[in-house]
């Protein structure tokens, strides 16, 4: 039995001493080996994991400094020394991102750094958030204080401007009151022997006659009166380009005026129109037309016949 048991022994380890002394290297070496192999797999799956984990992290990155690019695209402001620091800013953002998008193969280091990076341009962002939300608001406030202000201003102005109204009115009133009238006027026609003629052949002069109103309001002293006279087929009676008077802010002709002293009284006054070395009167009725202090104070009208 103990022959058999020792020839066993040499069977499994090897006949010889050698022999068995070299399987135990190759038992040891394949032990060793499959060791190896065996870590080997081990670190492959771990560095596989680590991978992983590093292109998740630097997807994120990209994720959040896209996200940073779009942010810096809604910040607006009008103030030009921060929309230019906005622009520097969302340049190193874009930078950044062009940095991590090249990279292949990023270590722990390299990400644990571009973090930071991040983290600093997310604060970056954040003060100008809070610097434009400030501004906008100060913006708003004050835009509300402009409004406030035009709308005072407008007030004030829609014051003024019925302020100016009501007094035009009153002047217009007061210029009213003091407005005379020509009353009871007329015209007729005048031949050699200052006789009335409506004939176009003997009728030589124009005579009107009317007596300026009483009025207490009205400006004493002297006055001028001016008339004008047009013909049948509406052109003016006139003797001088030169003779004009004001009326409404222009200067236009007259046919006749004569100046008289007024003393807030009725005043009866005549004004003629001689048609001396002027083209005989024409048939049909010409108009008359008295002024007296700007204002138009007075019509009537005058028929020639053949």
């Amino acid at each position: 039995m103990e022959e058999l048991g020792n020839r066993k022994k040499r069977f499994s380890l090897g006949e010889t001493e050698k022999e068995r002394k070299n399987n135990l290297i190759i038992i040891f070496l394949s032990v060793i080996l499959v060791t190896v192999v065996v870590i080997f797999i081990v670190q492959r799956i771990e560095n596989q994991r680590i991978v992983t984990a590093i292109n998740i992290e630097k997807q994120a990155i990209q994720e959040e400094l896209n996200g940073m690019v779009a942010g810096y695209d809604s910040l607006k402001t009008t103030n030009d020394t921060l929309s230019q620091e906005l622009f520097v800013a969302q340049t190193k953002v874009k930078d950044l991102l062009l940095e991590v998008g090249q990279v292949k193969k990023a270590s722990y280091e390299q990400i644990e750094s571009y973090r930071q990076e991040v983290t600093s341009l997310r604060s970056i962002m954040q003060n100008f958030v809070v610097q434009i939300d400030s501004l906008n608001k100060r913006n708003e406030m004050l835009m509300k204080e402009n409004m406030q202000v035009k709308q005072e201003f407008a007030q004030i102005e829609g014051q003024k401007e019925q302020l100016e109204k009501e007094k035009q009115q009153l002047q217009e009133k007061v210029s009213r009151a003091a407005m005379l009238e020509a009353r009871n006027l007329f015209a007729t026609g005048i031949n050699q022997r200052g006789k009335d003629e409506n004939s176009v052949r003997r009728a030589e002069q124009i005579k009107i006659s009317f007596t300026l109103s009483s009025n207490v309001t009205t400006k004493r002293g002297e006055k001028t009166i001016y008339v004008r006279i047009q013909r049948p087929d509406q052109v003016l009676l006139t003797k001088s380009k030169t003779d004009l008077f004001p009326f409404e802010d222009l200067n236009i002709p007259f046919s006749a005026s004569r100046t008289v002293t007024y003393e807030g009284e009725e005043l009866p006054v005549n004004i003629f129109w001689d048609n001396t070395n002027q083209p005989m009167f024409q048939i049909g009725e010409y108009t008359i037309d008295v002024f007296v202090d700007g204002f138009n104070v007075g019509t009537t009208t005058v028929e020639f016949k053949r």
